[in-house]
């Protein structure tokens, strides 16, 4: 899968292309065609990313502001282009005070198969601090994993084994014949993806502040009214969410929904992007979330919206 280069302008005038690969010392660590190049935060004026291939013109051409300096702040990933149109929310959560590494996102809670149902309560009482959960006396801190339950089902049998591989920065799934982008830092979760009977592959940083997870669901329904019951449940798994933008799309060549929003769960506030798409007879969705009260939003939000452009139904089973 190629990659692309973003245009990161200094506030010299000099401009560079390549891709933003990790974030340390408050410096970036550009990848260019010439080599790796080492550039402090506070001397970069602009990211400006590559709009993905088939998005429209227009849609990705807004210049994207480089966070404000921090007196320390965890690895960062690559910088790229959405592809998609985004209304901004009305309100940003202020980025925390730097701490040590291992006290700065504290880890979700490990999800098993005794803890987690397939079914979605009510939504948890206002200002109680904890995350969404699934119908079970056991919580869950990830609100993703919560959205991305199904139905009410016959009692769960484990999901069968998944044909998989990762090379690179690519994930293949031979069982369900489609490969998308894999974040460098990213791991897979399968405690997630076998908590969750419709989850085909749950992927994310180690401490679950940003997490995708692709599911599959098994319905009859045309596409409005699937990504709709979909979005609902992703309503109802957090407090204080706010729609901030939908659109009709395509990704990997089939129509998809976008639904875009932000909500508050676990302590935080999260950022984040539901495609719904069609596939022949089934609806695949991508969940991609991540913590927005951190000065690494945007990039975090860069990475998920190229994981769900780069969606590609054509791996051989």
């Amino acid at each position: 899968m190629p990659g692309r280069a973003d245009e990161i302008r200094l506030k010299d005038g000099k401009k560079l292309y390549g891709v933003i690969v990790a974030y340390e010392d408050n410096m970036f660590r550009i990848k260019t065609d010439y080599g790796f190049v080492l550039v402090e935060k506070d001397k970069i004026a602009s990211i400006i990313p590559t709009t993905p291939a088939g998005a429209k013109e227009g849609e990705s051409s807004a210049k994207k502001k480089v966070p404000a300096p921090a007196k320390s702040a965890p690895s960062a990933e690559p910088a790229v282009a959405s592809g998609a149109e985004t209304k901004p929310d009305a309100t940003t959560a202020s980025a925390k005070p730097p701490v040590e590494a291992s006290k700065r996102e504290k880890p979700a809670p490990k999800i098993t198969n005794a803890a987690v149902k397939p079914e979605l309560p009510a939504k948890t009482a206002a200002g109680s601090g904890s995350a969404p959960a699934l119908n079970t006396a056991a919580p869950t801190s990830n609100p993703a994993l919560t959205a991305a339950a199904p139905p009410p089902a016959p009692p769960k049998e484990e999901p069968p084994v998944n044909r998989e591989e990762i090379q690179g920065n690519v994930y293949t799934n031979y069982s369900h014949g489609f490969r998308m982008f894999k974040a460098p830092s990213w791991n897979l979760n399968e405690d997630a993806r076998t908590a969750l009977p419709n989850a085909i592959v749950a992927m994310g940083t180690f401490n679950e502040s940003t997490l995708l997870v692709v599911g599959q669901e098994k319905t009859k329904e045309p596409l409005d009214v699937a990504a709709k019951t979909v979005e609902k449940r992703v309503h109802e798994a957090y407090e204080n969410y706010r729609l901030t933008s939908q659109r009709k799309t395509m990704v990997g060549g089939q129509p998809a929904i976008e639904y875009r929003y932000r909500g508050l769960a676990d302590g935080h506030d999260w950022s984040g992007t539901l495609a719904v798409v069609a596939h022949g007879s089934d609806i695949f969705t991508v969940l991609g979330m991540t913590y927005a009260d951190t000065d690494l939003i945007q990039i975090q939000e860069n990475v998920i919206a190229r994981s769900i452009a780069s969606l590609d139904f054509t791996a051989k089973q």
